[in-house]
């Protein structure tokens, strides 16, 4: 069985489809990666001012289960992705 590892290409578009899949303006969702430190990669996610708390949820709990998601299904590439709404 063929393990597969997920790019950082690959975990933008993870993040940028399950916030979409949370907004009402989706063509208002913007995604982008970086390097970060310590050889981490940072998902910026970006989306309409009306739609921040759909995005961060009550107490920030939709916005801690994205950054759990990706975390892992981030395992398996070994780098570790940082999440950040802007």
């Amino acid at each position: 069985m063929e393990e597969k590892v997920i790019s950082s290409d690959g975990m933008a578009a993870l993040v940028e489809y399950i916030a979409r899949n949370l907004v009402d303006e989706p063509d208002e969702v913007k995604v982008s990666s970086k390097p970060g430190e310590d050889d981490a990669i940072v998902i910026e996610l970006t989306v309409s001012k009306d739609d921040m708390g759909k995005v961060i949820g009550k107490q920030g709990r939709i916005a801690k289960a994205i950054r759990t998601v990706v975390r892992a299904a981030s395992v398996k590439s070994e780098k570790k992705y940082i999440v950040e709404i802007v």
